[in-house]
């Protein structure tokens, strides 16, 4: 079975990567409609975000409007009215979170049941995923009794949010690589856990990734491939090939 691997390079609107997400998710709905239609193999979506809180289901709508401005002006201590970070409402479960540059945001769409896949099972491969990638930068993540993967029990590096239609797997993680998004982080209690910080690779390993978040996505592609049941083989692809027109 093929995975496909949508990498955008520079940065993303969060908006267009929602899009891309729903447009693939709809596909595979559209197949389980419909078995006349070939079901569209898994893909992975990976980008670095402009800037952007989002919110997940558990919170949604409970933020006032002086919360979300708080988050998304450039200095919440400065006047200056010019707003730089955006704020969305996210479908998949958790709390508020931050993505941005010098971090790895990866969308794996999927159908659990054609890899043998439980939800929980599905989360759990996630999280073994970004285990091994760290692994490859020297770095020891583990897991603790809250989501995501950890380097130590306050210091968290990837978190892990998904959404489930179906069986069909949308959503994913955000693997913090360079020290850049550590002062957003500071404005939100990230998913919800008082007394915890946010971490990175170049900050754990004390050394910078080489290649950046461009680089930290393949690898996370690599391991992924190797834990899903039924892949046998990686292929690039453009935005043009994924949604021809």
């Amino acid at each position: 079975m093929l995975l496909r691997h949508l990498h955008l390079p520079g940065l993303t609107r969060y908006a267009q990567a929602a899009k891309l997400q729903e447009t693939l998710v709809s596909t595979f709905l559209a197949q389980k409609a419909d078995k006349t239609l070939i079901a569209p193999p898994p893909t992975i979506l990976t980008f670095q975000f402009h800037p952007v809180y989002t919110c997940g289901r558990r919170e949604a709508n409970s933020l006032s409007a002086e919360q979300i401005s708080f988050l998304r002006h450039r200095d919440p201590t400065s006047s200056e009215e010019a707003d730089i970070a955006d704020f969305e409402y996210a479908a998949r479960g958790g709390q508020t979170t931050y993505h941005g540059p010098g971090q790895l945001v990866a969308y794996p769409i999927l159908d659990l049941r054609a890899h043998d896949l439980s939800s929980r099972c599905y989360v759990n491969l996630l999280e073994e995923t970004v285990i091994a990638t760290c692994a490859r930068y020297g770095i020891k993540g583990f897991r603790t009794a809250n989501p995501g993967v950890w380097v130590s029990e306050e210091e968290k590096i990837c978190a892990v949010g998904v959404h489930l239609r179906r069986y069909i797997a949308s959503h994913g993680i955000g693997l913090n690589v360079t020290d850049e998004p550590m002062g957003w982080f500071k404005r939100i209690v990230a998913c919800g856990l008082e007394g915890k910080r946010a971490t990175a690779l170049e900050v754990t390993s004390g050394n910078e990734i080489e290649g950046g978040v461009d680089s930290v996505a393949n690898v996370f592609v690599e391991e992924m491939a190797s834990r899903l049941e039924g892949v046998t083989e990686v292929q690039a692809i453009t935005e043009q090939e994924l949604l021809p027109t």
